[in-house]
């Protein structure tokens, strides 16, 4: 039976447990050959041979928590391997405009939201608006209420606290209970009623009460984190103007850029943004393309070259021809590629989660055993060997292991926030430590992104006067190249007099008198055109073009009078922190949309690998060459064509300045821009699943100890709490010193 392929909308995910919990739970059902959730897009896609009951798939999602509805018009053939089909499945990107799929679900989303204690849609309004935001202000509440009673009526105040306590609770064993039915039977959920049940049997209500309020804090965040995430890719279409100017019958009307078909001629003015990817059919212009290939100047573009939608037309009208419909234009595939990232991606569960799989299992099966097998094996007395088990399973009881990981990761997000490392949550900060190739971008990561002149060479003049006259030429323009002379000119203190008849020549460069000279700024070919340059000085010129430099050639009436040239330089501190990596074992490569030559250049001086006059669609597919080769991949970037390789990689790390959607695809952000942070982030991980272990060593170790001794009959029930209560304070007290720690 051929394969289908069927893609959900699933709402009230935040978090990579979420998506472990439906992932486990949607496999085991018949006829479904294989799941990818992602987190992220809020999405689900099923793989099934057709005999799949799909009620039956909605009703076990509806069943853990979460809403979920079909995509319109979803069923489809599945890809085979290799194949380039794209499978849209009707998931039309206008979907991401803000617009309504119209579909029957939709309304029995709004009633199966009731049933269940939490979210469902992804957080839009604000957090204490939603279930859960609404859930933590109660269970909050509830345990200021009993405080406040147990102080005035102490005879009452534990009952206050279980009351407090369930309020919470409620909803988390539930979940546990769906996720236990459905295969995952030691969740998180799963651990906090434990613990929570455990510590009232123990007459600690008021700990139970704090504990469960404190996961509801964090489960808030988690949504609140993963709501903005959805909401900035959705931003990525913000890029593409709504509206275009279409030309019909010799007349120019506007028109939504959406209605736009294949064939359409638009015209594009100066400084607007191009509508549609298309073809350019009359004018030239300057085009700033920097949104989608990264590349760090403007590039001049002319008759029958590409033009893609969101990018910023420079200097001189352009008419169109459009090739792509608005749901296939380049932002709506960078779009699609980070949804597809991220469904692909295996979420990476938690330290916690993986560990108590084994831990929470084994602590009953002991404490069953110690309670039954003396008794009928031994004729021991029932009454004291229930006792020991009972004692045993509260020994267990995993309070110190539930507050002792989220302390650690919590001080270690906050030492990185303090000095500009932001993380994204623990499963970011546990991945990151074994990181073995970073991937970089060039513009703006390992470079400024802001071209700087490097070279002025004069023929007859000084270098001054060279600088000077070609200022005087730049004042007023926000080229990039340009503002590089003016920067220049200022900081070397040379003087700029106004310009007479200032004039652009489109494509060539720029002209004016001043001093009664004629004065002329022009690219290579325009100047070799006017035939002014010798063969030495093309030789010249040829040098520095090879050496990744933009090259201007200064005319003073009609004679080559200099040279000045200008690149994109690395920032300071990038060689340094690229050492730092390789002193660390790590590997790295640059990955840029710039030209070769520019690329090798850079790629040069700071010793690294590099791929060049990339698309976003070719880093994100490096990023998947990396992983099959065996490599944990970190990617480092800033802008929007940097999107779907972070979210591709294992780690996506954006640079300080870079684009919201870089930084909210990314798991980690670098706030300073510092290369040689990334590095530290990565030493920071190391550190953290360091103090992690060593807090899971101090918690079982204290109960190992008492686990014998209570099976010896030296210690009871109290020793036991009071050694539980201890290991709790001692693994804080590590988890803080994260705080203090030099990076």
């Amino acid at each position: 039976m051929a394969e289908s392929e069927t893609r959900y909308r699933v709402g009230g995910m935040d978090c990579a447990s979420c998506a472990t919990k439906i992932d486990t739970a949607v496999r085991r059902l018949t006829g479904v050959a294989d799941v990818s959730v992602s987190v992220m897009a809020g999405t689900m896609t099923v793989r099934h041979d057709g005999s799949s009951d799909l009620k039956a798939i909605e009703k076990k999602v509806t069943g853990l928590g979460y809403s979920v509805a079909p995509l319109a018009g979803t069923a489809a053939p599945a890809r085979t391997q290799g194949s380039q089909h794209r499978h849209d499945h009707g998931h039309d990107h206008r979907d991401h405009a803000g617009h309504d799929h119209d579909h029957p679900h939709d309304h029995g989303e709004k009633e199966i939201e009731g049933l269940h204690g939490h979210d469902h849609a992804p957080m839009a309004g604000p957090w204490w608006q939603s279930r859960k935001g609404g859930l933590t202000i109660l269970s909050g509440a509830a345990l200021v209420a009993a405080y406040t009673v147990g102080h005035l009526v102490p005879a009452i105040a534990s009952y206050a606290f279980i009351v407090a306590m369930l309020i919470g609770l409620v909803p988390i064993a539930r979940r546990a209970i769906m996720a236990a039915f459905s295969g995952t039977p030691f969740s998180i959920e799963m651990l906090m009623t434990i613990a929570a049940v455990g510590a009232v049997i123990i007459n600690a209500g008021e700990e139970a009460a704090t504990v469960v309020f404190l996961f509801l804090v964090g489960e808030l965040l988690e949504g609140v984190a993963a709501g903005k995430a959805r909401e900035s890719i959705q931003s990525l279409t913000g890029l593409v103007p709504k509206n275009a100017l279409l030309e019909d019958n010799g007349q120019t009307r506007e028109v939504p850029a959406e209605s736009l078909a294949v064939g359409a001629i638009i015209m594009v003015r100066p400084g607007d943004r191009i509508s549609a990817d298309g073809i350019i059919i009359s004018g030239e212009s300057a085009i700033d393309e920097a949104p989608v290939t990264g590349e760090s100047t403007p590039v001049r573009k002319g008759v029958d070259a590409v033009v893609f939608a969101g990018t910023v037309n420079g200097d001189a009208v352009l008419r169109v021809r459009v090739t792509a419909a608005a749901a296939d234009n380049t932002i709506a595939r960078v779009v699609k590629l980070v949804e597809e990232a991220q469904e692909s991606k295996a979420p990476t569960e938690r330290f916690i989660d993986r560990f108590s799989r084994y831990y929470t299992p084994g602590v009953v099966v002991v404490a069953a055993l110690v309670a039954v097998v003396p008794p009928m094996l031994f004729a021991g007395p029932w009454g004291e060997w229930v006792y020991k088990g009972l004692a045993i399973l509260l020994i267990g009881c995993p309070c110190a292991l539930v507050i002792s990981t989220p302390a650690a990761i919590a001080a270690s997000l906050s030492a990185g926030a303090r000095r500009g490392l932001l993380m994204k949550g623990g499963a970011v900060l546990e991945t990151l430590g074994k990181v073995t190739m970073v991937a970089f971008d060039k513009t703006g990561t390992l470079t400024e992104g802001k071209p700087q002149v490097t070279d002025i060479i004069s023929f007859g003049l000084s270098e001054a006067q060279v600088l000077s006259r070609a200022a005087v030429l730049e004042q007023g323009s926000s080229h990039p190249l340009a503002l590089a002379i003016l920067n220049r000119a200022k900081s070397a203190g040379v003087p700029v007099p106004p310009a007479f008849e200032l004039e652009a020549l489109p494509g060539k460069g720029v002209s004016g008198k001043v001093g009664g000279e004629t004065l002329d700024l022009l690219s290579p070919p325009a100047a070799r055109e006017r035939g002014a340059l010798s063969a030495e000085q093309d030789a010249r010129i040829a040098a520095l073009n090879d050496e990744g430099k933009s090259v201007s050639v200064l005319l003073v009436n009609g004679v080559a009078a200099g040279l000045i040239a200008m690149r994109d330089e690395p920032r300071e501190d990038a060689e340094a922190g690229l050492t730092a990596l390789k002193s660390a074992g790590v590997k790295a490569m640059m990955l840029t949309g710039d030209n070769k030559r520019t690329a090798a250049a850079v790629a040069g001086m700071l010793g690294i690998d590099w791929r060049g006059e990339m698309m976003p669609e070719d880093k994100q597919r490096v990023v998947g060459e990396l992983k099959r080769q065996g490599f944990i991949v970190a990617k480092v970037g800033d802008g929007i064509n940097d999107a779907p390789a972070l979210a591709a990689a294992d780690i996506g790390i954006a640079m300080g300045g870079g684009t919201d959607v870089a930084l909210e695809t990314a798991d980690a952000a670098v706030l300073h821009g510092r290369v040689g942070d990334v590095a530290r982030m990565i030493e920071l991980s190391k550190r953290t699943m360091r103090n992690i272990l060593q807090n899971i060593t101090i918690a079982l170790g204290l109960k190992a100890v008492f686990l014998v001794t209570t099976i010896a009959g030296i210690t009871g029930l109290w020793p036991a709490i009071l050694a539980d209560t201890g290991a709790t304070v001692l693994v804080t007290i590590n988890a803080l010193r994260l705080l203090r720690m030099k990076i």
